[in-house]
């Protein structure tokens, strides 16, 4: 029937297409009915009863409108847009779906980058990154190190001063043997790290914080209370330095640890020369005052009218100068014998008790430096005496002075540095030559004086031995206090 039916059906003026009956539920259920229905129905009963089915819902239609016709509207208002939306919703769907392939290969790319079975740069200093952060800790105690260092040298340093024993108390010891185990440390990271920039600059810091406590040490050296002890103690810290300064890995650090060791004798010599001028130098005031009475002295050979009646000022500072100089040059001579007791000859350990080899004890040279200081401790006295004793006029000053330089000269020498021959050939330094300039031809003693002086000081010298050995003995001394020439 609906295929019979299906070319007179028409499309309704509201639709812009024919509906299919075929698919149309309603449309089977109406001829469903109808072959149900008589023939008389059809044609009598069936247009009223769809004209009713019409009206009632036409009647329904229009109550719906008037009931519901704001809600109406406003879905209508609502879904007109709806178009858009789905279109606009269709395109960044698409946009999506192409960036999705776009994505999807960056990260195929990113992942065949990174892979960790591969070699990057940014792999590598990202896994630097997270070594350091793992070792951060460790890397902060290997940087805290120079500062260690200088806080123990430092400590040391302020001890020993602080002291006046020239690094002899326990906070100095401790601290100078702080700063040479963590030195050695440092030294043994630079080994075993060689290529580490790092480890090469804390290296660096490290030895720069060596040399500060290499030059307190000398600065130690230095110091005018400087005692044996203390000085013992002071090289020992030098010679402990000594392989420090070496560089690493270098052939030639332990011939230049040895040099070093060899140069500590000289160095000694140097810094107690140092303290010796030093303390010398205090005596300015009175040295610009024998000046004066040598420019006066000079003045009045070229003027033969002018009387030259000086000689007191100069009597003063040649006095106070030759008792320092007393002191400190046998200080300096007996503390570098007991501190450096190898640079000096020792006889042949084969000879007999019986037999002196004289071969044996020369062959082992004395130091070089002791040796070349002799020479110039000597011509710092030798200097004065030439320049400032032709001031003293008066003989009984003259002879007080003069036995005090023959003392002197048998303090030294029972160091073996004995220089009253020296004396008698001295020359007068009239002119403005100083302690490193050569003598002139003029002598300070003549023969007859030099005699003299050298008969008074051996009774002198003779009479205080018999004091000192009554003394030693427990017996009266038959010299009467009178007779002692003044020392």
């Amino acid at each position: 029937m609906l295929e019979v039916l299906k070319p007179y059906i028409k499309s309704t003026p509201s639709s812009n297409e024919t509906r299919d009956p075929l698919n149309d539920a309603t449309a089977r259920s109406y001829l469903q009915k109808l072959s149900t229905s008589s023939i008389h129905d059809l044609t009598t009963t069936e247009d009223e009863s769809l004209s009713s089915a019409a009206q009632t819902n036409l009647r329904s239609l229009q109550a719906l409108s008037k009931r519901s016709h704001s809600a109406i509207i406003t879905a209508t208002e609502l879904l007109q847009p709806l178009t858009e939306l789905i279109e606009s919703t269709s395109l960044q769907s698409a946009e999506i779906h192409e960036h999705s392939k776009y994505l999807e290969e960056t990260c195929t790319d990113f992942a065949k980058k990174y892979d960790r079975t591969s070699e990057n740069d940014v792999l590598d200093r990202r896994k630097t990154a997270a070594l350091l952060s793992r070792n951060n800790e460790r890397i902060n105690n290997i940087l805290e190190l120079p500062s260690l260092l200088a806080s123990a040298v430092s400590v040391s340093t302020a001890s020993s001063t602080g002291s006046g024993t020239g690094g002899s108390s326990g906070a100095a010891i401790g601290g100078y043997a702080s700063a040479l185990e963590i030195h050695a440390h440092i030294k043994r990271l630079a080994s075993l790290y060689p290529t580490s920039a790092l480890v090469a600059d804390v290296l660096q810091q490290a030895d720069e914080e060596i040399l500060t406590m290499t030059s307190g040490l000398i600065k130690t050296l230095q110091s005018p209370g400087l005692k044996l002890a203390a000085a013992v103690r002071t090289i020992g810290w030098l010679r402990r330095i000594s392989p420090q300064l070496s560089p690493i890995n270098d052939r030639s650090s332990l011939s230049n640890s040895r040099n070093f060791d060899d140069s500590l004798d000289g160095l000694f010599l140097v810094c107690r020369m140092t303290t010796l001028r030093r303390t010398l130098d205090a005596l300015d005031p009175l040295k610009i005052l024998a000046d004066g009475e040598t420019e006066r002295r000079l003045e009045s050979k070229q003027n033969p009218g002018m009387i030259y009646n000086g000689g007191i000022q100069s009597e003063r500072y040649l006095k106070r100068f030759l008792e320092i100089y007393r002191e400190q040059s046998f200080t300096i001579i007996s503390m570098y014998k007991s501190v450096f007791p190898t640079a000096l000859p020792v006889p042949n350990q084969s000879s007999t008790n019986d037999t002196f080899d004289a071969k044996a004890m020369i062959s082992e040279e004395p130091s070089a430096s002791l040796a070349s200081f002799m020479p110039k401790l000597i011509q710092l006295l030798l200097f004065n005496i030439q320049r400032y004793l032709p001031n003293v006029r008066e003989k009984s000053s003259r002879d007080s002075l003069l036995s005090q330089v023959l003392f002197c000269a048998g303090s030294l020498g029972r160091l073996g540095a004995d220089f009253a021959m020296l004396l008698a050939s001295s020359d007068d330094a009239d002119d403005d030559n100083d302690e490193n300039d050569h003598v002139t031809t003029q002598k300070i003693l003549d023969e007859p004086e030099w005699i003299d002086v050298m008969h008074r000081h051996k009774i002198q010298a003779n009479r205080l031995e018999l004091l000192a050995s009554s003394v030693n003995t427990g017996k009266k001394s038959t010299i009467s206090p009178d007779e002692t020439v003044e020392h």
